[in-house]
């Protein structure tokens, strides 16, 4: 009841990466630079893919949908920690700290149900070829990348709805860059049973049905590559998988060992939090286009193209 009759927080204070002013000038430029190529990296896989007709192909459309996914994911935390690193005022107002909260979940919830998804193209790719363009006709994946994004959204409610009926009576500093459950959960002033209990259950499901379908699918695509006589066969039908894996390893790993351990808030838990809020998206577009042939070429040729009309415009 005391509780209840408190004064209700109205703001928070993000303590940030690090409390030592040196130390937030090299984060803001190192976070400056990783989100400036985070934006540029991605926004070029996407201009690429839409400009050349050759990878209008459902491989290519989900890996434009990530871009974006990626893009997106870093510019709800990273915008944020850039004015408070230059800001003596590190402020959030409540509202503003759940819609980050929403976001971050909704977004990092539509990747999970996307990197799922294009582990199951993967798999009709490699184990049946023939019929690949008849499975994953258009109106199938508009349909299949649809629903991660309803998928993300639903994810996003379930996880702030809870967080938003918690009493915050102080104090207010979130010992973290970025608002999320786990640290404004520390910061109630009630039983946090149910929003804890809520968030293992959403997480858990979500990652349990994810990493469920992403590892039957590669038994299926192991099995069947090491069916394959060819050993030139079967490194291009690896290869093909092999960016993909690694993405998937960068973005669970991190996300699951931060949100499937009770609710703490440390020094390591933030650095693990940068890595996979802007150092993957930052790392995806490097680990598709160096590894990705028809990506790297497609980005030449546009390039020269580009040089083409500038020397022509000029001429």
């Amino acid at each position: 009841m005391a509780a209840r009759n408190a004064t209700r927080v109205t703001h928070f204070i993000l303590l940030g990466v690090s409390s030592n002013p040196d130390l937030q000038i090299v984060f803001f430029v190192l976070f400056l630079l990783m989100y400036t190529f985070t934006l540029a990296g991605n926004l070029l896989i996407v201009v690429t893919i839409y400009l050349d007709s050759q990878l209008h192909s459902p491989m290519y459309f989900f890996l434009c949908n990530l871009s974006l996914l990626d893009l997106s994911f870093s510019t709800v935390t990273v915008p944020r920690s850039l004015i408070n690193f230059l800001m003596q005022s590190k402020t959030i107002s409540f509202s503003d700290c759940i819609v980050q909260v929403f976001f971050l979940h909704f977004i990092g919830g539509t990747e999970c149900f996307h990197l799922t998804l294009m582990a199951y193209d993967r798999y009709v790719a490699i184990c049946n070829p023939l019929r690949y363009n008849t499975i994953m006709n258009r109106q199938l994946c508009l349909l299949l990348v649809v629903a991660t994004w309803v998928g993300g959204l639903i994810h996003a409610f379930a996880q702030s709805l809870p967080v938003i009926q918690l009493p915050f009576c102080g104090p207010n500093e979130i010992n973290h860059f970025f608002c999320d459950v786990h640290p404004l959960s520390l910061l109630a002033c009630s039983s946090t049973f149910f929003s804890e209990t809520a968030d293992m259950v959403n997480t858990g499901s979500l990652g349990i049905v994810c990493f469920s379908v992403v590892f039957i699918s590669y038994v299926y695509i192991i099995s069947t590559v090491l069916k394959i006589c060819s050993a030139e066969g079967r490194q291009k039908a690896f290869s093909t998988c092999a960016s993909h894996l690694m993405v998937v390893t960068l973005f669970f790993g991190p996300g699951l060992f931060i949100y499937m351990r009770p609710t703490t808030t440390s020094a390591g838990d933030k650095l693990i939090s940068v890595f996979y809020t802007i150092m993957t998206p930052w790392l995806n577009p490097f680990i598709y286009t160096l590894r990705n042939e028809k990506v790297k070429k497609s980005m030449k040729k546009l390039g020269g193209q580009k040089v083409s009309f500038l020397g022509t415009h000029i001429n």
